[in-house]
């Protein structure tokens, strides 16, 4: 039976999907390195990241779909960048789990 305790909030589920999509080095790399751009890149990443590129593809799609970063296909050029406003969300989210866990100090 559904009590409603079992819920989970919009919040919740969306830190979820964040945390999975950082959970591999190299969509962490990839993030640094858009972070890091003063503007979208343009280019090829398999040539800078040591990654085939079928599995970057694969770890873009993913950042992708967790709205992290946001892309266009103008063939013959890609071009990515963070996702301004989810880059936002996601940022308050872990600033507010952390906060959370960092300030509960009565289980120590």
């Amino acid at each position: 039976m559904n009590t409603g305790k079992d819920k989970l909030t919009p919040e919740q589920e969306r830190l979820a999907r964040f945390a999975k999509a950082l959970g591999h080095p190299v969509r962490v790399a990839i993030l640094q390195m858009l972070a890091r751009q003063t503007c979208c890149y343009h280019g090829d990443m398999s040539e800078i990241l040591p990654v085939a590129k079928s599995t970057l593809s694969q770890h873009l799609k993913e950042l992708k779909e967790a709205g992290l970063i946001q892309g266009t296909i103008t063939p013959p050029s890609v071009k990515y960048c963070i996702h301004p406003e989810n880059w936002a969300l996601a940022n308050r989210l872990f600033d507010d789990l952390f906060f959370h866990i960092e300030t509960n100090t009565e289980c120590r």
